[in-house]
């Protein structure tokens, strides 16, 4: 027996400070109800938590904006809900107007209501908030640049392909209100052209119509496509009453450079470029190509019904584009739930702890602690056993 050094002890204490230590750590789960409470407890554990925490939280910021989004819709889609109702008044009113049975005094009272009604759709455009944001007044449509003051971009459909096109030159006609009475797409030797070039392929050519209503010319094709623009009168070269465009004061065709940017861009996912784009053309009298509507003689009356009618069709495409987005915002906002409820699942699996399995793991660590403290105490009293050899 020795006395110098008591390794029964320092053995006894060496368990019960590793139980002790082991005991704290269980206790600090059970506390805490994560199983990963420092780096040192799993590293590679909590980097991939902390990523996955990360995309949670911005997976539910990212439904917020979603919402927000659906609301925005609703927002503009109940505006032009009203417009609609405006422009069926404004259909009956020159319906009205058109009939033989009236005088020119009668229309100028029909109108008056005709232009009240007129001007209100144009407030509804200019004053349409969300969030202290026009909504329909241009501000999230697509934007159009052209390389001549005698042409400027007004309108073009969204998802068409977007980049520069190559018109040729612009010829035409105007009437002395300077509204266009014919207009045509023309080479650099004058002759008439039907086809533009695809701006995703030099050697592809489109071929489009040509269509005018007042100052403004419209270029359509197949699949969708819409282009229209304004003719600045002013800016063109005039030979014997035909007026041709110039670009810059060159020989230059016109170019236009549809950007295809211009949209409100919502961020839908919890990544970069994981957006939607919601394109808002402007509810404006031009726009709606009733800038010059009047029912003011029979004639302009027969005019305006053709006007106001155009003018319900394209509210009604732009409704419809809305309604679409709606529907895919919804679509958005199940999936980004469905997502975080999967990634909080997958991110609780790593770091919450199985209270049922600790609890036991803790109540084995305490009766081992308590059955190590009791022996340390018999190992410390071992070397008091020697004294009664000395006797």
């Amino acid at each position: 027996m020795i006395i110098n050094y008591n390794v029964s002890s320092m053995i006894a204490n060496n368990a019960l400070a590793r139980n002790d230590a082991a005991l704290s750590k269980s206790l600090e789960r059970l506390s805490s109800g994560y199983k990963i409470n420092h780096a040192k407890d799993n590293a590679s554990g909590l980097a991939m938590s902390r990523r996955m925490n990360a995309q949670i939280r911005g997976l539910d910021m990212a439904g917020n904006n979603a919402n927000d989004g659906v609301s925005i819709v609703e927002i503009a889609d109940g505006a032009m809900s009203e417009v609609h109702d405006i422009l069926q008044r404004m259909n009956e009113l020159a319906v009205k107007s058109a009939t033989g049975t009236l005088c020119d005094d009668d229309r100028v009272m029909i109108d008056q209501e005709l232009q009240q009604l007129n001007d209100e759709i144009e407030r509804i455009g200019q004053t349409t908030q969300f969030n202290g944001q026009n909504l329909l007044d241009g501000s999230f449509d697509l934007k159009g640049y052209s390389n001549t003051d005698a042409v400027s971009v007004e309108y073009y459909k969204e998802g068409m392909v977007y980049g520069e096109y190559e018109l040729g030159y612009i010829q035409a006609e105007f009437d002395d209100d300077g509204f266009i009475t014919s207009a045509k797409l023309v080479d650099g030797q004058g002759a008439e052209i039907n086809k533009i070039q695809n701006p995703l392929n030099d050697n592809d050519m489109i071929e489009v119509d040509i269509s005018y209503r007042y100052d403004q010319m419209t270029i359509t094709a197949k699949d969708g496509f819409e282009i229209r623009v304004t003719l600045n009168k002013d800016s063109m070269t005039e030979n014997n009453g035909v007026y041709t465009t110039k670009a810059d004061a060159t020989s230059e065709p016109v170019k236009l450079d549809l950007t295809g940017i211009g949209t409100m861009t919502l961020q839908v996912g919890a990544n970069e470029d994981q957006t939607v784009e919601l394109c808002m053309p402007p509810i404006t009298k031009k726009n709606l190509g009733l800038a010059y509507t009047n029912v003011l003689t029979q004639e302009s009356s027969g005019r305006a019904i053709d006007e106001i009618a155009n003018a319900i069709s394209f509210v009604s495409s732009i409704r419809s584009s809305l309604g679409a987005y709606q529907n895919r915002l919804e679509h958005t906002i199940t999936n980004l739930d469905v997502t975080t409820e999967n990634m909080t699942s997958a991110y609780s699996r790593i770091m919450d702890v199985d209270m049922a399995t600790e609890m036991t793991k803790y109540s084995s660590l305490q009766v081992i602690s308590q059955a190590a403290t009791s022996m340390l105490a018999q190992a410390n009293e071992r070397p008091s056993q020697v004294l009664q050899l000395l006797q």
